[in-house]
């Protein structure tokens, strides 16, 4: 019995069949093998084509498909994973009215900021828990005012999950996980943000049907599955946006429980108990995939986009010339905690939500030119994108979590063992690093919709825990007073 996962990217398609009784993947593939293709016809806009992603899934169910030699038949349930707060138009019969407006696009900024001002802040940040910002509703406010004829075709609008799923099912619906990403969900009232609707002129049409985030929501069809090699009726029985589906991924599930990644860009995702919001807008927040009317489950979102890039500008422009990632950590540990005074504000890569949206750029503080080398510009790029993450965590505590458990991918800068220390030490949390992605999560999310796992404690029983950071309690106060001295800087700055 098998369980197969999509992670639908705007880089590429991701497959992972998932053996359902071992936990284990029995092949992996994606498509393509570079980058796909983003259309950027102006400044600040981003499009993909949706059939793109269906042609690069087609590859990927293939490869894997002919790796595992797995009889079709075998494959209990599909899950889906994608890029948030992408817009797919789509007419009656189902087909795209234009390329995808993806998460990356700009244009829906000031459509979202006269909403937040013309709606009220208050009204905005008590229903729908976020300015209504740059995600979905806003690009789609964009389409209205722009392309009014084809605006006036639409039959229904989806996410880039959605669309996936209604082509392997010729079935349309979403998720309210789906549309709290969107903006399109009134957390208060229990249903979709008809006031969102009304100030933009939505007609409430084009809102697919709503599905549990866990359930049957289409079975593959006879057409699709002879195009895809699948077998017909497989039950498609999970969808979630790429940073949700990333946390299920690491099993956070729970109050106080962190997913986090570091990447080119930093996340810090977080499980809320309570509805609740930040009154300055600096992180969103979402249903999570384990969200309902009767148990609350909100996904804090924060996205710092200038983390790792610091890093790698480092390794290029600081760093010995030649040496690896692992060896330049090697030489940041030669510095003492705190970088003997430098500190190293990251935020080189354009306005940070976190930051109400300002642009402070990169900034290097307290260097000496007698004391200070290489090491203590290394290891303060690396706490300075650390104590970052603990700048957006204050704001998730003020919003009542209580930060105890960080649950991270063994990759990218949780490589680095200062990293995770510095993170550790100054977040007083532990550390657990798992040997999982997205395509598997979403493999195993399909399982517990499907009813084949009980619940998501069974589904990632097999979670591969590769090791454990503890805070050292003798180092914490070295941390804190770095960081300090950190936040000092920063407020100056903006």
């Amino acid at each position: 019995m098998y369980l197969l996962g999509y992670d639908i990217g705007s880089s590429s398609v991701k497959a992972s069949l998932v053996n359902a009784e071992t936990g284990k993947t029995v092949a992996s593939d994606f498509y393509p093998k570079t980058e796909a293709e983003i259309i950027a016809v102006k400044p600040g806009w981003a499009e993909q084509k949706p059939e793109q992603w269906w042609d690069c899934l087609k590859h990927a169910t293939e490869a894997v498909l002919g790796a595992s030699k797995v009889d079709p038949k075998e494959i209990k349930a599909i899950g889906i994973s994608y890029q948030m707060h992408g817009l797919v138009l789509v007419d009656k019969d189902h087909k795209p009215l234009r390329p995808a407006i993806i998460w990356c696009d700009s244009r829906g900024v000031p459509y979202g900021e006269k909403a937040f001002a013309g709606i009220g802040e208050e009204k905005c940040l008590s229903h729908i828990l976020n300015s209504p910002g740059n995600f979905t509703a806003t690009k789609l406010a964009w389409v209205k005012e722009n392309e009014p004829e084809l605006f006036d075709k639409i039959y229904k609008i989806m996410l880039p999950g959605d669309y996936i799923a209604m082509r392997l099912t010729d079935k349309i619906c979403t998720t309210v996980s789906g549309l709290s990403e969107m903006m399109l969900w009134d957390f208060k009232n229990g249903k979709v943000a008809d006031f969102l609707l009304e100030y933009f002129g939505f007609d409430e049409g084009i809102i697919p049907e709503i599905m549990p985030t866990f359930s049957i929501q289409g079975r593959v069809t006879a057409e699709t599955a002879a195009e895809l090699g699948l077998a017909e009726g497989t039950p498609v029985s999970y969808r979630a946006g790429d940073q949700p589906n990333n946390a299920l991924s690491l099993n956070v599930f729970n109050p106080g429980e962190i997913a986090s990644t570091a990447g080119t860009s930093g996340v810090v995702y977080g499980v809320l108990g309570e509805v609740n919001y930040d009154v300055k807008s600096r992180v969103n927040t979402f249903a999570h995939v384990n969200h309902s009317n009767d148990e609350t489950r909100l996904g804090v979102l924060l996205c710092i986009n200038g983390t790792g890039i610091l890093n790698s500008w480092s390794k290029r422009n600081v760093a010995p010339e030649g040496i690896s990632y692992a060896e330049m950590n090697n030489v940041a540990a030669k510095a003492p905690i705190g970088a003997a005074g430098v500190s190293i504000i990251p935020f080189g890569n354009g306005a940070e939500r976190v930051l109400q949206n300002k642009e402070v750029g990169c900034s290097i503080h307290g260097v000496n030119f007698l004391t200070h080398d290489k090491s203590h510009l290394l290891r303060a790029a690396q706490e300075g994108i650390v104590f970052s993450f603990m700048y957006g965590m204050e704001v998730m505590e003020s919003m009542g979590m209580d930060v105890k458990k960080i649950h991270a991918g063994h990759a990218n800068m949780f490589l680095s063992p200062l990293f995770r220390n510095t993170l550790a030490g100054v977040s007083g949390a532990t550390i657990e690093l798992y040997d999982t992605d997205g395509s598997v999560g979403a493999a195993k999310g399909a399982g517990m919709g499907a009813g084949i796992y009980r619940d998501h404690d069974e589904a990632f029983a097999s979670l591969e825990k590769i090791e454990v950071i503890e805070p050292v309690v003798a180092e914490s106060a070295a941390y804190r007073d770095a960081y300090d001295l950190w936040k000092s800087r920063l407020l100056r700055e903006i």
